[in-house]
This record gives C-alpha cells, structure tokens and sequence, in this order.
C-alpha cells in the first residue's frame, strides 16, 4: 500500500484567507442573483413575433439553468463557511486526510482530497463506461 503524502494542517491565517475568499464569492453570487430576478420580473412583456418571443424563452431558461448551478454553489459556500467555523474545513471527508492549501486554494469548496477524488472519478468513468 503506497503511503499519502500528508499537507501540513491549516493555520488561523489559512482559515481567515479561505473565509475571506468565499465569503466575497457567495456576496458575489447572492448580488448577481439578485440582478437577474429583477431583470425577469422587469422583462414581462412579450414579442408580438413568436421567433422573437422563443428566442427570448430560451434565454430566459439558459439564465436559470446558470443561477441553478449557481444556487447549489451558494449552498456549498455556505456548508464550507459552517467548515471553518466548526474546525473541520480543509479534512477530506472520505479519507480523514488534511486536504493540500493548493487544492483548497483551487476549489476552496472541495471537501476531498485529490488522491480520493482521483479514485471517486475514476470509479465514476469506469460505470458511466
């Protein structure tokens, strides 16, 4: 069995910077909501043309299918920032392992390592194939 190579733990620092990051991420994400909601509700009248008006149904449905991918980023931001708070962010849920500053500092909402997201992903590739 090939032995990890373990991160150093995070300092108060870390956390402050990571806190820091994701709370400006989520007011970011919560002020770009907020715009779209009232440009939907601001764009209620219709097209006389109907190419005009399913074109604009498309866009509508690609702006939602963005802010819910959004929304569940919002949500992982917000479980990460309960992370810090409670001492358990940047410790990788499956294996226990510190989680690499590098990795956090790439994607600050992981919550696994990358050796195990390597093996979740490979795992998932080879029953998707």
């Amino acid at each position: 069995m090939k032995a990890k190579a373990s991160s150093k733990p995070l300092t108060q620092q870390d956390l402050e910077f990571f806190k820091g990051l994701l709370i400006q991420q989520l007011d970011d994400l919560l002020n770009q909501a907020k715009k779209t909601v009232g440009a939907l509700m601001q764009d209620g009248a219709l097209s006389p043309d109907p190419l005009d008006r399913a074109s604009e149904a498309m866009g509508r449905d690609f702006t939602l299918r963005i802010r819910d991918r959004e929304y569940r980023l919002i949500q992982k931001i917000k479980t990460t920032l309960e992370k810090i708070q409670d001492g358990t962010f940047g410790i990788c849920e499956n294996c226990e392992e510190d989680i690499s500053f590098a990795r956090l500092k790439a994607r600050p909402v992981t919550s696994y390592c990358i050796h195990c997201k390597s093996k979740m992903e490979a795992m998932e590739k080879r029953m998707a194939g």
